[in-house]
Order: C-alpha cells, then structure tokens, then sequence
C-alpha cells in the first residue's frame, strides 16, 4: 500500500449498486494501490421476484462478499430492509460510524432524487451524516472526530428533473470493465435470475453462455456513459485518447466536504488529480 493511499469509500443503497455505479474506479484505485470500502445500506431482502426476506438477505450478502474479493475491496452489508430504508437517526449513526471507522478522503454515492427511494434516502443520509461525523461529539462518541471532512460525489443516474446528472470527473474505465462485469457476474439473484424475468428472456445454463449473455445485456449500458459524456472525456484525457474511451464512469461534486469559503471552485484541479488520479499529464 503506497503512503499516500487514498481511502474511497462507495455507499449504495442496495448489494450491487456500488459495482453498477462505480465498480471501474474501485478496480483502478485498488490497481493503484489506494484502499476501497463498498457499503450498501440495505441487505436486499425484498430484490427479487420470487424470494425474500432473511434467505434472500442471506444470499445478496453471499454475493457482495464474492463481489468484493472479485475487486479486491472491503464490503460492508448493513441490515437495514430493502425497500424500506428511511433517512432516521439510527441509520445516520450507522454511517457516521462507518465514516469515523474508515476515515475516507473520498464519499460516492447516489443523488438524492432517483426512482428509488432507497437510493434517494440512502444520498440523504450519506449527506446528513458528514457534519456530524467531523463535528458532533455526541454521535458514536467513543470514535474519535473525522477530520478532515471527506470530499463526495454523486454517481451517475439518468434523471433530469430537479436537474440533470453534472458531469464533473468521467473516467474512462476500459482497462477495468472486465473485473466490473466479474463483480456484477456474482450478483446471479440480480443480474441474471432478475434481469432475465424481467426482460422475459431466456437464461443460458452453460456457464461460459451466461458470461457472454450479461456482457449482451450489459454493453449498452456501458456504453453509453461515454457517448453521453464524450466531450468531458477528450477535455480531461484530450482528444486522441478521449475519443478511443468504449466505456465509462461519471460523477458529480458534491457541496458537501468542501469548505465554505472555497464553494466557487467545487473540485480544484489539484484536488481532481489528487482523487481522481486516472488522467495522466492532463
């Protein structure tokens, strides 16, 4: 581990919505030798069609912990009911422990407007939660304060209203994508029972067929995160490299973790290629 190893720490709302949104950058900072924190606030016991409940709860944190040796990342499932996660002051403390304990230099996690209210409630969290672990020595009081405050950032999403995604930082993660599909290849009650049933598709049982069919069903996706953001991309790689880039990540700064006085300038490019240490000279 290289002495200025970065601590990122993803929250999502469900077991796989760390991989999904941000599993590119989470293999390149391991790949660099930083240290990354997956954590989903539910334990996913209402994400399937058939199951539920404490066996599916059981099976989702199976499958993060194989997503998390996949990467090479520490993953944390906390027992919170899926579909009912509520923005309280026990899950807050929840995530100002996680926070004290880990001490990240970076947050990602979901905008606080998104189809699903879990996603929405577990942004409101992360967001609450950040004064109160730096600040409030009456929150987990025997955890020392998290100074300094982390900077964060919000993962993509594609909904417009109160306003559409930002594309502050867009990496290119080309070189990672096939350890994203292997994390999200170990989601099987999600990506391929769920995804099946709910495209009404038939699911290949050879192993080696199911690879191929979620990378059909995925490419889209992945895809379109770079054609979305194309121009970003050749402004932070420049314009040779910038056009090559087949897939990638974006994310959005965040207010919060950035010192009042400082808020005109959102991520400085210091700061940029101190977090985000993935673009080079540029």
């Amino acid at each position: 581990m290289a002495t200025d190893a970065l601590r990122i720490l993803i929250i999502g709302a469900h077991p796989d919505d760390p991989e999904w949104y941000a599993g590119g950058v989470a293999t390149m900072y391991v790949q660099q030798g930083h240290r990354v924190k997956m954590v989903s606030l539910t334990n996913g016991d209402a994400g399937h069609y058939e199951m539920y409940g404490p066996p599916l709860a059981k099976r989702r944190r199976q499958e993060a912990a194989a997503a998390g040796a996949s990467l090479g990342v520490e993953y944390e499932v906390l027992d919170n009911h899926d579909a009912g996660l509520l923005p309280t002051l026990e899950v807050r403390e929840q995530v100002v422990r996680i926070m004290r304990e880990f001490k990240p230099d970076l947050m990602l996690t979901h905008r606080p407007w998104d189809y699903h209210a879990d996603h929405r409630y577990t942004a409101q969290v992360v967001q609450d939660a950040t004064i109160p672990a730096s600040f409030a020595r009456s929150v987990a009081p025997e955890l020392p304060l998290l100074q300094p405050c982390p900077r964060m950032a919000y993962m993509w999403d594609e909904f417009t209203r109160p306003y559409a995604f930002i594309p502050d930082v867009v990496v290119g993660i080309d070189e990672a994508v096939e350890k994203k599909i292997e994390a999200l290849h170990c989601h099987t009650s999600q990506m391929y029972e769920g995804m099946a049933h709910y495209q009404g598709a038939e699911l290949p049982e050879d192993p080696a067929a199911r690879r191929a069919w979620l990378w059909k069903h995925l490419d889209p996706n992945l895809l379109a995160i770079a054609e979305l953001y194309r121009g970003r991309l050749v402004e932070l790689y420049g314009e040779e490299k910038g056009r090559q880039i087949r897939y990638a990540e974006a994310f959005e700064v965040c207010e919060y973790g950035k010192p009042a006085l400082q808020l005109a300038t959102l991520l400085s490019d210091a700061e940029r290629k101190r977090l985000f240490p993935f673009f080079g000279h540029v």
